[in-house]
């Protein structure tokens, strides 16, 4: 429809274009016409009398009324076409008659060209705000929209709120709106409202009261009477928010400190509300255990009573059971007698039969210990045949050595003298051998003591070859 509606715009705006063009070009056509009808009066007179006489093509009025008219028809239909965009509502408003009832909503419309027009209203919700205090809007940033509100608390004190309504008109009473209350409808209606009813409340209130604890029944009854008031002109409250109050400077630090010692007392109180319940709590603990205790002693009591009746049934049955354990001893004792009696006899025996085998294997221990001597006799008289023999062989050919050699026994004897001597071999003749002189010299008081001579009669100091040839020192002693 709103199609149509610009199609018809433009049409009527065509049409009366082309009947006002069709009119210019036929008045155009006539002035050229005269002009050059003129230009031949003047070069023949004939010719130019003869097209003088002639009539003019006349202007085509008739066709550029028909246009004209049809533009001014497209026109007229496009006027009674009116819009109503979305999240609005409108309401006809008549030249003649007034405010005509009822609401158009959003759409395309047909209204009375020239005599009827629509006045349309926002119905979305909209936010009427105020403030606390005047904000200083600082640099590179935007103040918030909004007046100061201030109301009178009970004692006088000038108290600044910060209050945002949210409304919206309400679509069917858009006449009523539209015929009696003034526009705009926020400034000149909610704010005076909203306003009012603050300043009627709050003195009810003292200040502490607003501010702490009745700060929430201040708001639903301010919300309460803002919605009666405001729905009875048409306007729709969503919800009121009471956002911050502001105190007077003074004020605000008085009650900043009345505050902090009602907290210090709260907490003092609170200490002493939980030292009394621990108190109460150890109270409690010792009774509880006393309790547990009366209880424990009862319970053993009783414990103490059920096992003497235990004990009591139980002996009962225990007397029948001790006479047959008795009868059981005497019949085990008995028993055990006549195993005594079978093991001593089975002992006696035994031993009987242990004495005949000791007997028997010391005789054959004493058997065995005679053959074991012969043996080891006979064994001992072979020893020393073959030892005689041997050492008679060994002393032959010990005799076969020292005749061949004499001076072996002089070696010998020095060898068994001491662990602590070392022998060493020289030459018979004694040339050439450097220790001679040293050798003589050392052991000069130890041959000259003793031995005056020395074997086949020669002095022990002339190194001849029939004298020793050995000679001796002694060793060191060996470390550990």
């Amino acid at each position: 429809m709103l199609a149509l509606k610009y199609l018809l715009m433009i049409l009527g705006a065509v049409l009366f274009g082309s009947s006002a063009g069709l009119v210019a070009y036929d008045i155009f056509l006539s002035t050229q016409l005269r002009r050059l009808l003129r230009r031949g009066t003047t070069e023949t007179d004939a010719p130019g009398t003869e097209l003088a006489r002639r009539p003019f093509r006349p202007v085509r009025w008739r066709l550029a009324v028909q246009l004209a008219a049809a533009g001014g028809l497209a026109l007229l239909v496009t006027q009674s076409v009116a819009v109503v965009p979305d999240g609005a509502a409108g309401v006809r408003v008549s030249q003649i008659w007034g405010v005509r009832p009822g609401t158009l909503y959003p759409g395309v419309h047909l209204v009375t060209p020239f005599i009827d027009g629509i006045a349309t209203y926002d119905t979305r919700e909209q936010v009427y705000t105020t403030l606390a205090t005047e904000l200083v809007k600082a640099k590179g940033e935007v103040a918030p929209s909004g007046e100061v509100l201030m109301v009178q608390a009970r004692e006088g004190l000038s108290i600044g709120l910060a209050v945002s309504v949210r409304y919206r008109l309400d679509p069917r009473k858009l006449d009523t709106i539209h015929a009696n209350l003034p526009q705009p409808i926020g400034e000149q209606v909610v704010a005076p409202v909203v306003a009012t009813i603050y300043r009627q409340l709050a003195p009810t209130y003292v200040t502490r009261e607003i501010f702490a604890t009745k700060r929430e029944e201040l708001r639903t009854k301010a919300a309460e009477a803002i919605t009666a008031r405001l729905n009875s002109d048409g306007i729709i409250v969503r919800e009121v928010l009471l956002r911050d109050l502001k105190l007077p400077a003074e004020y605000a630090k008085g009650l900043e400190g009345l505050l902090l010692k009602e907290q210090e007392n709260e907490r003092l109180g609170t200490e002493q509300e939980i030292k009394l319940k621990e108190v109460r709590i150890a109270e409690l603990e010792a009774d509880a255990q006393k309790a547990r205790d009366v209880k424990q002693a009862e319970a053993q009591a009783q414990v103490r009573v059920l096992q003497a009746k235990a004990e009591s049934d139980s002996m009962q049955y225990t007397l029948p059971l001790k006479q047959k354990q008795i009868e059981q001893s005497k019949l085990e004792a008995e028993a055990r007698k006549e195993a005594t009696i079978q093991n001593a006899e089975a002992a006696a025996q035994a031993k009987v039969i242990d004495s005949k085998a000791e007997v028997e294997r010391q005789k054959n221990l004493t058997e065995a210990e005679g053959n074991r001597l012969r043996v080891t006799a006979d064994a001992e008289a072979n020893r020393i045949r073959v030892t005689a023999a041997a050492d008679a062989e060994r002393m032959k050919f010990e005799a076969s050595v020292l005749k061949q050699n004499p001076m072996l026994i002089q070696k010998i004897i020095a060898e068994r003298l001491s662990d602590k001597l070392q022998i060493m071999m020289v030459p018979i003749d004694g040339k050439n051998f450097f220790a001679n002189d040293v050798m003589r010299s050392a052991f000069s008081g130890i041959s000259g003591g003793g031995n005056s001579g020395s074997q086949d009669g020669n002095d022990p100091e002339d190194p001849s070859p029939a004298s020793m040839t050995a000679t001796a020192q002694k060793k060191p002693p060996k470390r550990p």
